[in-house]
């Protein structure tokens, strides 16, 4: 076979492909085949799986389609599903903030920070509030980082302190004053009832209290985390998953150049 025939693009092949009203993808274009699972607080019998039923059509799913079920306690049963997704998006009218810094590597990173910043930048990071997990921070922080992509401590040109998970936002300021820090990294990797909005925002609130947010670079990061809620919440990005420390890294030494940080 032909080594051109791999770089055709999908539309190439199907010519009912439209942009402009996406659907999932199943076993055939526009067949908008999607699984989805939930759980009911009721007792796994027919009137149970109904229920199930009625609600993912009410989701707009069509044909719909009971997998599996298993009861989790007497009361509660999950349920997965399987069906036609009825409604489409206009994929060419889709805009998303994104940070726009190109990417360094570490190498990079510390060349830059040498040429423009002439020292070493102080990061701070931390799991704050009641967030217990260090998974996100640890990953771009410690040393050794994740899936082969360093973190900040072994920057040559990065003093990076962890402070570990549940740290409340009053320490974690004090902290930054105590280490004259640069940049402050947030991680919130599991939360619940939006937790983790009140958590970003007083942040920023006690930092314009103590009259620093102004001095600094603060980014956020986790599950939940968008560049667009990060820079409604008030920080300069938001890093989802997907983002390793050298895209922390990059974003952070270019706004301290760009905002005269380092020169303060």
């Amino acid at each position: 076979m032909s080594s051109g025939l791999y770089n055709m693009r999908q539309s190439d092949f199907d010519k009912t492909l439209d942009l402009r009203k996406l659907r999932p993808y199943g076993d055939t274009m526009n067949d908008g085949k999607v699984q989805i699972s939930f759980t009911l607080p009721v007792r796994d019998d027919e009137r149970g799986e109904e229920a199930a039923r009625q609600l993912a059509k009410s989701m707009g799913i069509q044909d719909v389609n009971i997998s599996f079920h298993q009861a989790l306690d007497k009361e509660y049963t999950m349920y997965i599903l399987y069906g036609g997704c009825m409604h489409t998006v206009d994929y060419t009218n889709i805009h998303v903030q994104r940070v726009e810094e190109a990417v360094m590597t570490m190498e990079e990173v510390n060349d830059y920070i040498r040429e423009n910043i002439r020292r070493k930048i102080v990061v701070l990071g931390a799991s704050t509030g009641s967030d217990a997990h260090t998974v996100g921070i640890d990953a771009i922080m410690n040393r050794k980082g994740f899936a082969g992509h360093y973190g900040l401590e072994r920057y040559e040109m990065i003093e990076a302190y962890n402070m570990g998970s549940q740290v409340p936002n009053e320490v974690f300021v004090e902290k930054a004053k105590e280490l004259h820090a640069d940049v402050l990294l947030v991680s919130q990797t599991v939360t619940q009832k939006d937790i983790h909005i009140r958590n970003l925002t007083e942040l920023i609130e006690l930092l314009e209290a103590e009259n620093m947010r102004h001095k600094l670079v603060v980014a956020c990061g986790g599950a939940r985390i968008t560049h667009e809620l990060a820079k409604e919440l008030g920080y300069d990005a938001g890093f989802g998953a997907g983002k390793f420390a050298e895209d922390v890294a990059s974003f952070a030494v270019a706004e301290m150049v760009k905002r005269k940080l380092h020169s303060q």
